[in-house]
Protein backbone atom coordinates (compact mmCIF):
# COMPACT_ATOMS: atom_id res chain seq x y z
CA UNK A 1 0.00 0.00 0.00
CA UNK A 2 2.90 2.40 1.31
CA UNK A 3 4.11 2.41 -2.72
CA UNK A 4 1.43 2.93 -4.09
CA UNK A 5 0.75 6.36 -1.96
CA UNK A 6 4.12 6.74 -3.10
CA UNK A 7 3.09 6.60 -6.60
CA UNK A 8 0.10 9.21 -5.58
CA UNK A 9 1.88 11.65 -4.02
CA UNK A 10 4.21 11.82 -7.15
CA UNK A 11 1.19 12.33 -9.66
CA UNK A 12 0.20 14.75 -7.23
CA UNK A 13 3.47 16.54 -7.63
CA UNK A 14 3.65 16.18 -11.22
CA UNK A 15 0.52 18.01 -11.29
CA UNK A 16 1.43 20.78 -8.82
CA UNK A 17 4.50 21.36 -11.64
CA UNK A 18 2.78 21.60 -14.90
CA UNK A 19 -0.47 23.50 -12.72
CA UNK A 20 -1.58 26.49 -15.23
CA UNK A 21 0.18 25.44 -18.31
CA UNK A 22 -1.78 24.55 -21.16
CA UNK A 23 1.38 23.29 -23.62
CA UNK A 24 4.79 22.24 -23.15
CA UNK A 25 5.93 24.70 -24.80
CA UNK A 26 4.56 27.45 -22.30
CA UNK A 27 6.86 25.77 -19.26
CA UNK A 28 9.47 28.53 -17.84
CA UNK A 29 12.93 26.69 -17.38
CA UNK A 30 11.98 26.46 -14.43
CA UNK A 31 9.12 24.28 -14.57
CA UNK A 32 11.14 22.49 -17.42
CA UNK A 33 13.56 21.43 -14.34
CA UNK A 34 10.41 20.96 -11.82
CA UNK A 35 8.50 19.10 -14.14
CA UNK A 36 11.44 16.81 -15.59
CA UNK A 37 12.29 15.80 -11.64
CA UNK A 38 8.54 15.06 -11.02
CA UNK A 39 8.53 12.97 -14.05
CA UNK A 40 11.93 11.05 -12.87
CA UNK A 41 10.28 10.31 -9.26
CA UNK A 42 7.02 9.19 -11.04
CA UNK A 43 8.38 6.58 -13.43
CA UNK A 44 10.90 5.60 -10.03
CA UNK A 45 7.29 5.16 -8.42
CA UNK A 46 5.79 3.30 -10.98
CA UNK A 47 8.78 0.79 -11.15
CA UNK A 48 8.19 0.11 -7.79
CA UNK A 49 4.80 -1.22 -8.47
CA UNK A 50 5.62 -2.76 -11.59
CA UNK A 51 8.28 -4.91 -9.99
CA UNK A 52 6.05 -5.73 -7.09
CA UNK A 53 3.24 -6.80 -9.85
CA UNK A 54 5.57 -8.45 -11.85
CA UNK A 55 6.63 -10.59 -9.28
CA UNK A 56 3.12 -11.76 -8.30
CA UNK A 57 1.91 -12.64 -11.70
CA UNK A 58 5.45 -14.42 -11.92
CA UNK A 59 4.47 -16.63 -8.75
CA UNK A 60 0.59 -17.17 -10.16
CA UNK A 61 2.62 -18.40 -13.19
CA UNK A 62 5.33 -21.06 -11.66
CA UNK A 63 5.93 -24.23 -13.65
CA UNK A 64 4.25 -26.40 -11.11
CA UNK A 65 1.04 -24.92 -11.57
CA UNK A 66 0.54 -26.59 -14.71
CA UNK A 67 -2.64 -25.30 -16.48
CA UNK A 68 -3.55 -23.08 -13.75
CA UNK A 69 -0.53 -20.80 -15.09
CA UNK A 70 -1.66 -17.41 -14.74
CA UNK A 71 0.10 -16.91 -18.04
CA UNK A 72 -0.92 -20.15 -19.80
CA UNK A 73 -3.64 -19.23 -18.85
CA UNK A 74 -4.01 -16.07 -20.81
CA UNK A 75 -2.46 -17.60 -23.35
CA UNK A 76 1.63 -16.98 -22.78
CA UNK A 77 3.96 -19.25 -22.89
CA UNK A 78 5.86 -17.50 -19.32
CA UNK A 79 5.19 -14.59 -16.97
CA UNK A 80 7.41 -12.26 -19.08
CA UNK A 81 5.55 -12.49 -22.73
CA UNK A 82 2.29 -11.36 -20.86
CA UNK A 83 4.02 -8.59 -18.97
CA UNK A 84 5.46 -7.60 -22.49
CA UNK A 85 2.13 -7.93 -23.99
CA UNK A 86 0.61 -5.71 -21.08
CA UNK A 87 3.36 -2.75 -20.62
CA UNK A 88 4.66 -2.75 -24.23
CA UNK A 89 8.25 -3.39 -23.14
CA UNK A 90 10.54 -5.76 -24.50
CA UNK A 91 10.93 -9.36 -23.31
CA UNK A 92 14.13 -9.06 -21.84
CA UNK A 93 13.04 -6.18 -20.05
CA UNK A 94 10.15 -7.88 -18.72
CA UNK A 95 12.49 -10.61 -17.53
CA UNK A 96 14.37 -7.84 -15.86
CA UNK A 97 11.13 -6.56 -14.24
CA UNK A 98 10.39 -10.30 -12.80
CA UNK A 99 14.17 -10.73 -11.34
CA UNK A 100 14.12 -7.66 -9.84
CA UNK A 101 10.30 -8.39 -7.77
CA UNK A 102 11.25 -11.74 -7.09
CA UNK A 103 14.72 -10.70 -5.31
CA UNK A 104 13.00 -7.97 -3.68
CA UNK A 105 9.46 -9.79 -2.62
CA UNK A 106 8.95 -11.16 0.49
CA UNK A 107 9.93 -14.96 0.92
CA UNK A 108 8.51 -17.39 3.25
CA UNK A 109 10.55 -21.06 3.29
CA UNK A 110 9.39 -24.22 3.61
CA UNK A 111 7.26 -24.51 6.32
CA UNK A 112 5.42 -21.22 5.78
CA UNK A 113 7.36 -18.77 7.92
CA UNK A 114 8.33 -15.20 6.48
CA UNK A 115 11.33 -14.61 5.48
CA UNK A 116 12.94 -11.15 4.31
CA UNK A 117 13.59 -10.29 0.71
CA UNK A 118 16.89 -11.01 -0.66
CA UNK A 119 18.01 -8.07 -1.41
CA UNK A 120 15.79 -5.67 1.46
CA UNK A 121 18.08 -2.63 0.69
CA UNK A 122 17.36 -2.68 -3.64
CA UNK A 123 13.28 -3.15 -2.25
CA UNK A 124 13.71 -0.03 0.18
CA UNK A 125 15.23 1.88 -2.43
CA UNK A 126 12.72 1.05 -4.91
CA UNK A 127 10.00 2.10 -2.33
CA UNK A 128 11.30 5.56 -1.67
CA UNK A 129 11.36 6.18 -4.86
CA UNK A 130 14.91 6.93 -5.45
CA UNK A 131 15.96 3.53 -7.63
CA UNK A 132 14.64 2.57 -10.96
CA UNK A 133 13.95 -0.61 -12.38
CA UNK A 134 16.74 -0.61 -14.72
CA UNK A 135 19.08 0.32 -12.08
CA UNK A 136 17.69 -1.98 -9.91
CA UNK A 137 18.22 -4.52 -12.66
CA UNK A 138 21.74 -4.44 -13.01
CA UNK A 139 22.42 -3.98 -9.35
CA UNK A 140 20.59 -7.36 -8.59
CA UNK A 141 22.26 -9.30 -11.61
CA UNK A 142 25.62 -8.48 -9.98
CA UNK A 143 24.86 -9.49 -6.39
CA UNK A 144 23.34 -12.61 -7.64
CA UNK A 145 26.44 -13.51 -10.03
CA UNK A 146 28.82 -12.78 -7.20
CA UNK A 147 26.63 -14.70 -4.46
CA UNK A 148 28.43 -17.60 -3.94
CA UNK A 149 31.72 -16.37 -4.58
CA UNK A 150 31.95 -13.24 -2.07
CA UNK A 151 29.41 -14.96 0.74
CA UNK A 152 26.58 -13.58 2.13
CA UNK A 153 28.92 -10.45 4.50
CA UNK A 154 30.09 -8.69 1.14
CA UNK A 155 27.24 -8.95 -0.89
CA UNK A 156 25.02 -7.32 1.88
CA UNK A 157 27.78 -4.67 1.92
CA UNK A 158 28.30 -4.92 -1.67
CA UNK A 159 24.17 -3.98 -1.93
CA UNK A 160 24.83 -1.03 0.12
CA UNK A 161 27.40 0.71 -1.26
CA UNK A 162 25.77 0.11 -4.84
CA UNK A 163 22.52 1.35 -4.15
CA UNK A 164 24.33 4.47 -1.99
CA UNK A 165 26.45 4.77 -4.90
CA UNK A 166 23.66 4.28 -7.87
CA UNK A 167 21.33 7.03 -6.53
CA UNK A 168 20.81 10.19 -9.17
CA UNK A 169 23.40 8.17 -11.52
CA UNK A 170 22.02 7.44 -15.31
CA UNK A 171 21.38 4.03 -16.36
CA UNK A 172 24.78 4.15 -18.09
CA UNK A 173 26.62 5.06 -15.10
CA UNK A 174 25.07 2.55 -12.97
CA UNK A 175 26.55 -0.27 -15.74
CA UNK A 176 29.92 1.11 -14.86
CA UNK A 177 29.44 1.13 -11.03
CA UNK A 178 28.64 -2.51 -11.59
CA UNK A 179 31.34 -2.89 -13.59
CA UNK A 180 33.42 -2.13 -10.97
CA UNK A 181 31.86 -3.62 -8.48
CA UNK A 182 32.03 -7.19 -9.50
CA UNK A 183 35.82 -7.06 -9.38
CA UNK A 184 35.30 -5.92 -5.96
CA UNK A 185 32.74 -8.78 -5.12
CA UNK A 186 35.31 -11.14 -6.64
CA UNK A 187 38.34 -10.72 -7.27
CA UNK A 188 39.36 -14.09 -8.19
CA UNK A 189 37.02 -14.39 -10.81
CA UNK A 190 38.50 -11.24 -13.07
CA UNK A 191 41.69 -13.41 -14.45
CA UNK A 192 39.37 -16.33 -15.78
CA UNK A 193 36.82 -14.37 -17.33
CA UNK A 194 40.08 -12.09 -19.19
CA UNK A 195 41.75 -15.06 -20.17
CA UNK A 196 38.30 -16.27 -22.15
CA UNK A 197 37.95 -12.98 -23.42
CA UNK A 198 41.44 -12.70 -24.77
CA UNK A 199 41.11 -16.18 -26.70
CA UNK A 200 38.42 -14.22 -28.67
CA UNK A 201 39.95 -11.48 -29.96
CA UNK A 202 40.50 -10.60 -33.50
CA UNK A 203 40.69 -8.37 -36.61
CA UNK A 204 39.59 -9.82 -39.87
CA UNK A 205 39.87 -7.13 -42.95
CA UNK A 206 38.12 -8.13 -46.15
CA UNK A 207 37.73 -5.59 -49.16
CA UNK A 208 33.99 -5.02 -50.95
CA UNK A 209 32.57 -2.49 -52.87
CA UNK A 210 36.17 -0.79 -52.86
CA UNK A 211 36.45 -0.19 -49.85
CA UNK A 212 38.63 -1.93 -47.03
CA UNK A 213 36.36 -3.38 -44.07
CA UNK A 214 37.87 -3.65 -40.55
CA UNK A 215 36.39 -5.36 -37.86
CA UNK A 216 38.45 -5.75 -34.23
CA UNK A 217 36.93 -7.21 -31.15
CA UNK A 218 39.96 -7.32 -28.15
CA UNK A 219 40.03 -7.67 -24.71
CA UNK A 220 40.77 -4.57 -22.12
CA UNK A 221 44.23 -5.51 -21.96
CA UNK A 222 45.31 -5.14 -25.80
CA UNK A 223 42.35 -2.46 -26.39
CA UNK A 224 43.71 -0.35 -23.97
CA UNK A 225 47.26 1.05 -26.00
CA UNK A 226 44.66 1.40 -28.99
CA UNK A 227 41.60 3.44 -27.49
CA UNK A 228 44.34 5.89 -25.50
CA UNK A 229 45.88 6.32 -29.22
CA UNK A 230 42.69 7.09 -30.64
CA UNK A 231 41.37 9.24 -28.47
CA UNK A 232 44.26 11.33 -28.40
CA UNK A 233 44.51 11.80 -31.94
CA UNK A 234 40.91 12.72 -32.15
CA UNK A 235 41.92 15.38 -29.34
CA UNK A 236 44.55 16.80 -31.04
CA UNK A 237 42.87 17.17 -34.31
CA UNK A 238 39.95 18.97 -32.89
CA UNK A 239 42.44 21.09 -31.05
CA UNK A 240 43.71 21.87 -34.44
CA UNK A 241 40.37 22.48 -36.03
CA UNK A 242 39.73 24.99 -33.17
CA UNK A 243 43.00 26.74 -33.91
CA UNK A 244 42.15 27.11 -37.34
CA UNK A 245 42.80 30.76 -38.27
CA UNK A 246 39.34 29.93 -40.60
CA UNK A 247 37.24 27.81 -39.59
CA UNK A 248 34.43 28.53 -42.09
CA UNK A 249 36.82 27.95 -45.26
CA UNK A 250 35.91 25.82 -48.10
CA UNK A 251 39.27 23.55 -47.09
CA UNK A 252 38.46 23.32 -43.38
CA UNK A 253 38.53 20.12 -41.47
CA UNK A 254 35.05 18.82 -40.98
CA UNK A 255 36.21 15.45 -40.70
CA UNK A 256 33.53 13.43 -38.43
CA UNK A 257 35.25 11.48 -35.45
CA UNK A 258 34.82 7.87 -37.14
CA UNK A 259 36.46 9.77 -39.85
CA UNK A 260 39.27 11.25 -37.80
CA UNK A 261 40.01 7.83 -36.66
CA UNK A 262 40.20 6.22 -39.79
CA UNK A 263 43.28 8.63 -40.58
CA UNK A 264 44.64 7.99 -37.06
CA UNK A 265 44.76 4.31 -38.27
CA UNK A 266 46.47 5.00 -40.91
CA UNK A 267 48.83 7.62 -39.87
CA UNK A 268 49.84 4.98 -36.78
CA UNK A 269 50.24 2.11 -39.35
CA UNK A 270 52.63 4.87 -41.93
CA UNK A 271 54.78 5.83 -38.54
CA UNK A 272 55.48 1.89 -38.08
CA UNK A 273 56.40 1.05 -40.86
CA UNK A 274 58.64 4.69 -41.60
CA UNK A 275 59.32 6.13 -38.25
CA UNK A 276 60.34 9.31 -39.54
CA UNK A 277 57.35 11.88 -38.30
CA UNK A 278 55.93 12.22 -34.48
CA UNK A 279 52.52 11.02 -34.39
CA UNK A 280 50.31 13.50 -33.20
CA UNK A 281 48.38 11.70 -29.96
CA UNK A 282 47.58 15.05 -27.68
CA UNK A 283 49.92 13.63 -24.82
CA UNK A 284 47.81 10.25 -24.50
CA UNK A 285 49.30 7.87 -22.28
CA UNK A 286 47.90 4.55 -20.51
CA UNK A 287 47.97 4.15 -17.19
CA UNK A 288 47.06 1.39 -14.95
CA UNK A 289 46.33 1.54 -11.26
CA UNK A 290 46.33 -0.68 -8.37
CA UNK A 291 46.65 -1.33 -5.15
CA UNK A 292 50.43 -2.28 -3.28
CA UNK A 293 48.13 -5.37 -1.85
CA UNK A 294 47.45 -6.71 -4.63
CA UNK A 295 50.37 -6.35 -6.58
CA UNK A 296 52.09 -7.68 -3.75
CA UNK A 297 50.17 -10.86 -3.22
CA UNK A 298 49.26 -11.07 -6.69
CA UNK A 299 45.88 -11.26 -6.63
CA UNK A 300 43.08 -8.68 -6.59
CA UNK A 301 42.61 -6.54 -10.06
CA UNK A 302 43.36 -3.10 -11.94
CA UNK A 303 41.84 -0.51 -13.58
CA UNK A 304 42.67 1.34 -17.06
CA UNK A 305 41.71 4.90 -17.04
CA UNK A 306 39.56 5.55 -19.55
CA UNK A 307 38.36 1.69 -19.52
CA UNK A 308 35.29 0.35 -17.22
CA UNK A 309 35.98 -3.11 -17.39
CA UNK A 310 38.75 -3.99 -14.81
CA UNK A 311 41.43 -6.13 -15.43
CA UNK A 312 43.76 -8.63 -13.14
CA UNK A 313 46.80 -8.03 -11.28
CA UNK A 314 48.70 -10.37 -13.98
CA UNK A 315 47.38 -8.37 -16.58
CA UNK A 316 48.36 -5.08 -15.13
CA UNK A 317 51.95 -6.18 -14.81
CA UNK A 318 52.37 -7.60 -18.26
CA UNK A 319 50.66 -4.01 -19.09
CA UNK A 320 53.63 -1.99 -17.06
CA UNK A 321 56.45 -3.96 -18.47
CA UNK A 322 55.81 -2.59 -21.91
CA UNK A 323 56.75 0.91 -23.05
CA UNK A 324 54.14 3.89 -23.35
CA UNK A 325 52.46 2.22 -19.85
CA UNK A 326 52.72 3.77 -16.50
CA UNK A 327 51.36 2.10 -13.42
CA UNK A 328 50.17 3.85 -10.60
CA UNK A 329 50.51 2.13 -7.35
CA UNK A 330 48.21 3.09 -4.42
CA UNK A 331 48.59 2.97 -0.79
CA UNK A 332 46.08 2.28 1.82
CA UNK A 333 45.04 5.44 2.22
CA UNK A 334 44.73 6.09 -1.34
CA UNK A 335 47.98 7.83 -1.64
CA UNK A 336 50.13 7.62 -4.84
CA UNK A 337 53.43 6.05 -4.26
CA UNK A 338 54.75 4.90 -7.36
CA UNK A 339 54.19 6.73 -10.44
CA UNK A 340 56.29 4.09 -12.71
CA UNK A 341 59.66 4.84 -15.19
CA UNK A 342 58.04 7.35 -17.16
CA UNK A 343 57.55 9.70 -14.59
CA UNK A 344 59.71 12.97 -15.31
CA UNK A 345 58.60 16.71 -15.60
CA UNK A 346 56.66 18.30 -12.99
CA UNK A 347 53.98 19.34 -14.87
CA UNK A 348 53.36 15.64 -16.11
CA UNK A 349 53.44 14.66 -12.76
CA UNK A 350 50.92 17.25 -11.54
CA UNK A 351 48.74 15.89 -14.59
CA UNK A 352 48.93 12.34 -13.71
CA UNK A 353 48.30 13.19 -10.24
CA UNK A 354 44.91 14.82 -11.23
CA UNK A 355 44.22 12.28 -13.52
CA UNK A 356 44.40 9.44 -10.00
CA UNK A 357 41.84 12.18 -8.30
CA UNK A 358 39.42 12.52 -11.15
CA UNK A 359 39.43 9.56 -14.02
CA UNK A 360 38.86 12.11 -16.64
CA UNK A 361 36.81 14.89 -17.06
CA UNK A 362 35.95 15.85 -13.47
CA UNK A 363 32.04 16.70 -14.38
CA UNK A 364 31.13 14.76 -17.38
CA UNK A 365 33.66 12.04 -16.70
CA UNK A 366 35.37 11.83 -20.05
CA UNK A 367 38.59 9.86 -20.27
CA UNK A 368 42.09 11.61 -19.41
CA UNK A 369 43.21 12.23 -22.75
CA UNK A 370 40.37 14.22 -23.97
CA UNK A 371 40.70 16.67 -20.98
CA UNK A 372 43.12 19.45 -20.15
CA UNK A 373 44.26 20.70 -16.77
CA UNK A 374 42.31 23.49 -15.55
CA UNK A 375 43.03 26.07 -12.67
CA UNK A 376 39.99 26.26 -10.35
CA UNK A 377 41.26 30.03 -8.59
CA UNK A 378 41.84 31.58 -12.54
CA UNK A 379 45.19 31.81 -13.07
CA UNK A 380 45.13 36.22 -14.45
CA UNK A 381 41.88 36.81 -12.77
CA UNK A 382 42.33 35.40 -9.05
CA UNK A 383 46.10 34.94 -9.35
CA UNK A 384 45.35 31.23 -8.64
CA UNK A 385 48.65 29.10 -8.10
CA UNK A 386 49.39 26.15 -10.38
CA UNK A 387 49.20 23.58 -7.56
CA UNK A 388 47.62 20.26 -7.84
CA UNK A 389 44.82 21.79 -4.85
CA UNK A 390 43.61 24.27 -7.69
CA UNK A 391 43.99 22.05 -10.48
CA UNK A 392 40.70 20.02 -12.00
CA UNK A 393 40.83 17.83 -15.45
CA UNK A 394 37.58 19.19 -17.33
CA UNK A 395 36.91 18.60 -20.94
CA UNK A 396 36.81 21.46 -23.21
CA UNK A 397 32.75 21.98 -23.16
CA UNK A 398 32.61 21.22 -19.17
CA UNK A 399 35.31 24.05 -18.59
CA UNK A 400 33.13 26.46 -20.74
CA UNK A 401 29.83 25.58 -18.71
CA UNK A 402 31.47 25.69 -15.43
CA UNK A 403 32.87 29.42 -16.36
CA UNK A 404 30.42 30.92 -18.13
CA UNK A 405 27.11 29.17 -16.11
CA UNK A 406 28.36 30.37 -12.74
CA UNK A 407 29.24 27.13 -10.93
CA UNK A 408 31.50 26.46 -8.36
CA UNK A 409 34.74 24.16 -7.64
CA UNK A 410 35.79 22.71 -4.46
CA UNK A 411 38.07 20.02 -3.46
CA UNK A 412 38.09 18.18 0.48
CA UNK A 413 40.20 15.66 2.00
CA UNK A 414 44.09 15.08 1.97
CA UNK A 415 45.23 14.73 -0.58
CA UNK A 416 46.55 13.90 -4.16
CA UNK A 417 49.76 11.87 -3.21
CA UNK A 418 49.64 13.14 0.48
CA UNK A 419 49.06 16.81 -0.47
CA UNK A 420 46.77 18.86 1.42
CA UNK A 421 45.12 21.30 -0.72
CA UNK A 422 44.84 24.15 2.32
CA UNK A 423 42.81 27.16 1.45
CA UNK A 424 40.99 25.20 -1.77
CA UNK A 425 39.20 22.78 0.76
CA UNK A 426 35.95 24.13 0.87
CA UNK A 427 35.04 21.59 3.54
CA UNK A 428 32.26 20.00 1.15
CA UNK A 429 31.17 16.58 1.96
CA UNK A 430 33.88 16.54 4.58
CA UNK A 431 35.97 13.51 4.16
CA UNK A 432 38.52 13.84 7.00
CA UNK A 433 41.45 11.39 8.17
CA UNK A 434 43.14 10.31 5.21
CA UNK A 435 40.69 9.76 2.71
CA UNK A 436 41.53 10.78 -0.59
CA UNK A 437 40.70 14.28 -2.18
CA UNK A 438 37.07 14.48 -3.37
CA UNK A 439 35.89 16.99 -6.34
CA UNK A 440 32.31 18.62 -5.68
CA UNK A 441 30.51 21.09 -8.13
CA UNK A 442 28.25 23.44 -6.78
CA UNK A 443 25.23 24.57 -8.89
CA UNK A 444 24.58 27.88 -9.60
CA UNK A 445 21.35 29.43 -7.44
CA UNK A 446 19.54 29.34 -10.48
CA UNK A 447 19.79 25.47 -11.12
CA UNK A 448 19.23 24.29 -7.07
CA UNK A 449 18.43 27.35 -4.99
CA UNK A 450 20.24 25.29 -1.87
CA UNK A 451 23.21 24.91 -4.30
CA UNK A 452 23.63 21.33 -2.75
CA UNK A 453 27.02 19.51 -3.72
CA UNK A 454 27.24 16.85 -6.67
CA UNK A 455 30.07 14.65 -6.17
CA UNK A 456 32.18 14.34 -9.28
CA UNK A 457 35.73 12.67 -10.34
CA UNK A 458 36.81 9.07 -9.87
CA UNK A 459 34.91 9.29 -6.78
CA UNK A 460 31.17 8.51 -8.18
CA UNK A 461 32.56 5.28 -9.48
CA UNK A 462 34.92 3.90 -6.06
CA UNK A 463 33.55 0.90 -4.81
CA UNK A 464 34.85 0.77 -0.97
CA UNK A 465 33.56 -1.18 1.86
Amino acid sequence: MSRLVGLHEAMSRLDAAWAGVEDSADLSREQLIAVSASIGELRRRLDAVQVAVAAGISHESRPELGVQSLAKQHGFRTPATLIAAATGVSTGDASRLVKVGEATASRTDLVGVPRPARYPVVRDALGAGVLGAPAAALIVAVLDRCRVAAGAVRIAEGERVLVAKAQGLGVDDVRTLVTRAEAWLDPDGVEPKEEERRGKRSVTMFERDGMVHLNAVLDVETAAPVVAAFRGFVTAAFAARADAPDAGAADADRRTVPMIQADALAVFCAHVLGCEKRVPVAGATVIVRMSVEDLEAGTGSATIDGMDQPVSVGAARRMAAGGGIIPCVLGGDSEVLDWGREKRLFTRAQRLALVERDGGCAMCGLPPEMTKAHHIRWWKRDHGPTDLSNGVLLCETCHHRIHDNGWEIRIDGPRIGGRDPGGTAGGVGGAGGRAAARVWFLPPAYVDPARNPRLGGRARFDIAA
